[in-house]
């Protein structure tokens, strides 16, 4: 399904003509909720704590995990003791849950259970992103809130927009869903606070996001000692990531000899039989965000590879500039 919507969004597929009268539809509703809240006759509920969005305007994976840790890590060093809210995509919770470390994908979400295990930072989930960052401020000593995506979710009130955009992929075609790949047009960000660009070549007036390998880590639980591959021994790869030719492509370029790619949906839900199957006793490596949803199965010889964000210095002194202001507001 992904390779098929790649296609269509990213290759030039005819059929997204066929589709453009349903992102006329598409832009017309969004175009209306926007309103209804610019108006006032939605209201956006404001927070006694600095909120900041990292979001996109674009479906699939840009590097917004990443970036979430990095500023969880940056807020930290300033002195500050962020929390994080998340929609937990692709799992039905009942309100909203806490995350605690150990937590499985299966019931927070791949991208909750990744952040919490890499950061241990207070983290809760839930459809409504006001209710979670309550339950937040309720149970944790939290002076700032960093919401996991939500940039479209207008009823929370917000004090910072990042926008994470892919910088290889850009925009797509160009068009709304479902024609296209974009929730909102390029017009939006004119009205963010910083437009990060993950690879490629940031524009003007963007900030450039660089993504570093930092170590091989075993995937498994219970992990046994067996050694982390070296550039001697070739790899299966796996990814169920937004863009899973960029973690192929780290791999190459960092040496590493791949003798096999497999490439999995995002948000997949991955079992022991089809991993096995796929490794066949074999060095099997893949992202952070695959691992959370294999460790309790993976085997001794599954590693995946822990990235780190950079980004400039400028960008860290404007964000803590503004958030040092907002704290003083608040």
């Amino acid at each position: 399904m992904q390779s098929w919507v790649n296609k269509l969004w990213y290759q030039g597929h005819p059929l997204r003509f066929v589709l453009w009268p349903l992102a006329l539809l598409f832009f017309a509703i969004t175009g209306f909720r926007r309103q209804l809240f610019r108006l006032g006759l939605k209201k956006a509920i404001k927070l006694p704590v600095p909120v900041i969005i990292v979001g996109n305007i674009t479906v699939g994976g840009s590097g917004k995990t990443p970036t979430v840790v990095y500023l969880i890590e940056l807020l930290r060093k300033h002195g500050l003791k962020p929390g994080v809210i998340s929609r937990g995509y692709g799992v039905e919770i009942d309100g909203v849950r806490v995350v605690l470390p150990g937590d499985s994908a299966d019931t927070v979400g791949d991208e909750p259970a990744m952040i919490v295990s890499r950061t241990q930072v207070p983290m809760v989930v839930g459809a409504k992103r006001v209710d979670a960052a309550n339950r937040l401020l309720a149970e944790f000593d939290v002076d700032i809130i960093i919401s996991d995506d939500g940039l479209q979710h207008y009823q929370l009130a917000r004090d910072i927009e990042l926008v994470i955009l892919d910088g290889e992929r850009r925009f797509g075609n160009g068009m709304l869903l479902p024609a296209g790949p974009l929730r909102e047009g390029p017009w939006r960000l004119q009205s963010v606070d910083h437009v990060i660009v993950n690879g490629g070549c940031a524009l003007q007036g963007e900030v450039q996001m660089t993504l570093h390998p930092s170590a091989w880590l075993p995937v498994s639980s219970q992990y046994d000692g067996v050694e982390s591959p070296t550039k001697d021994s070739p790899l299966v790869a796996m990814a169920g990531i937004g863009n899973p030719q960029r973690f192929f492509d780290t791999l190459t370029a960092q040496g590493y000899q791949l003798e096999q790619t497999q490439v999995f949906d995002d948000h997949s839900t991955y079992s022991e039989s089809v991993l096995n199957e796929l490794a066949h006793g074999r060095i099997l490596a893949m992202t952070e965000k695959d691992a959370v949803k294999c460790r309790d199965f993976a085997k001794d010889n599954w590693w995946y590879l822990a990235v780190d964000a950079k980004l400039s210095a400028s960008f860290d002194q404007q964000l803590l500039a503004k958030i040092d202001r907002l704290v003083a507001d608040k």
